[in-house]
């Protein structure tokens, strides 16, 4: 059958019609009304359409399955759920081009391999924090008890009481890896945008993507002394803010000299957050607390680009006559995906597109990060509009839509041929 993505554009808007507002944009938090609003559409699309029923995890992951010749299974997956005012997109695009394969599939016979499609539950994290907590506890990284029992959202709430309200105890969670080993996977494929502005500056509708970047992301602590602003001159003072500052664009420039020329050998690093004290104007600030996120695909480059980070803070003390302390927020090691699976990715995209594909690698995290550790995996990417995500104001154009949902189709016709050799 001729991959077309005419119904998944529908279903997409459709979608976006039952679970955005008129000027917020999505709103599919995870564990909320909305989200559950969107979990039944799809539960109905599946039974009306194919007669399947889902089933749901121990970490309210859901699951459809269309059994194939061999037991052994491919795995398509994304999300549903979306940050509040989200984009119509993001995550739901590659759960709806799942559906799509299930129709494809069921209406050809039996495919050689059970298919097993996955809407994973809070991938976001964006109510209490934690993302990736579905894919992370199929994939056997999440301790539930030690990461998730205490988080609240700003109401107050806790997640264990949210999960419960949505009949997942927290607990299950810890049986979610066992399931997802039973379900013998042998690939992973997912569909997502890209959520950022690379492609549309490349002028392509899609890419392969290579990997999720690896991330080094710290607290830094900036001890100076406050002092009066009309009282202290500039050579006795130990202005916390000035050091601070000189360490953000000294990370500037180390992402600048680790950067490559090509999408591939892309570096980043950001300090999105800083906090001032004692934060009024005429005092000079004794204490800055700012914040370092790094990434890279290369986990020597990202090591490197950390070491050198620490020196130009070092530094930095020195010069403004401060100290320095880091605290460790998060390390996650980069996510290579799989040659072979993207092989299968790079051709289909090359008979949709008829001409150069772009490979680039992906600095958000997805739940494919998760599912590279465990199953060989695979990711495409379809062209953001205007390159940005987690906003309303997020799109794609129709055209790149239609290459990469039918790219994705065809990538899941050649990754069964090779599952079933």
């Amino acid at each position: 059958m001729k991959p077309d993505s005419r119904r998944v554009i529908a279903d997409l808007k459709e979608l976006k019609a039952l679970t955005s507002d008129e000027h917020g944009g999505a709103q599919r938090v995870a564990w909320g009304p909305v989200w559950r609003k969107a979990r039944d559409w799809f539960q109905g699309k599946l039974r009306d359409e194919l007669g399947l029923t889902c089933e749901r995890d121990g970490a309210g992951n859901l699951w459809a399955s269309l059994p194939g010749t061999s037991k052994d299974s491919l795995v398509i997956g994304s999300h549903l759920d979306s940050v509040p005012s989200g984009g119509w997109l993001d995550g739901c695009l590659g759960v709806v081009a799942g559906l799509e394969v299930l129709r494809r599939l069921k209406a050809q016979g039996t495919p050689p391999v059970t298919v097993r499609l996955v809407d994973w539950a809070d991938e976001e994290g964006a109510r209490f924090g934690r993302s990736l907590a579905g894919s992370a506890a199929s994939a056997g990284t999440l301790d539930a008890t030690k990461e998730l029992a205490h988080l609240k959202d700003r109401n107050g709430v806790s997640l264990p009481d949210a999960m419960k309200e949505n009949g997942v105890p927290l607990e299950g969670m810890a049986t979610a890896h066992a399931y997802f080993k039973a379900q013998r996977p042998k690939a992973y494929l997912e569909l997502h945008i890209e959520q950022g502005p690379v492609l549309e500056d490349l002028k392509k509708p899609a890419a392969v993507v290579l990997g999720t970047m690896g991330v080094e992301r710290h607290s830094l602590r900036f001890v100076g002394q406050a002092a009066h602003s009309g009282a202290a001159p500039i050579h006795l003072r130990k202005d916390a803010f000035l050091a601070a500052c000189e360490f953000a664009l000294g990370c500037r420039d180390i992402s600048v000299r680790h950067s490559g020329r090509s999408p591939k050998t892309r570096v980043v690093a950001t300090c999105g957050v800083v906090k001032v004290e004692p934060n009024f104007v005429t005092a000079v600030p004794g204490v800055t607390e700012i914040s370092i996120d790094l990434r890279a695909l290369d986990g020597r480059v990202l090591q490197k680009m950390l070491k050198e980070a620490r020196r130009v803070a070092t530094q930095a003390a020195k010069r403004h006559h401060v100290t320095v302390e880091w605290s460790p927020l998060l390390h996650i090691t980069p996510r290579p995906f799989d040659a072979t699976l993207m092989g299968f990715v790079r051709e289909s995209l090359g008979d949709v597109m008829k001409g150069r594909v772009p490979e680039i690698p992906s600095g958000p995290l997805h739940d494919a990060s998760e599912m590279a550790g465990v199953v060989p995996t695979a990711m495409l990417f379809a062209q953001s509009s205007p390159g940005i995500s987690h906003t309303r104001l997020e799109d794609t154009p129709l055209p790149a839509l239609d290459v990469s949902i039918r790219a994705f189709l065809l990538a899941v016709d050649r990754t069964l041929v090779h599952l079933a050799r």
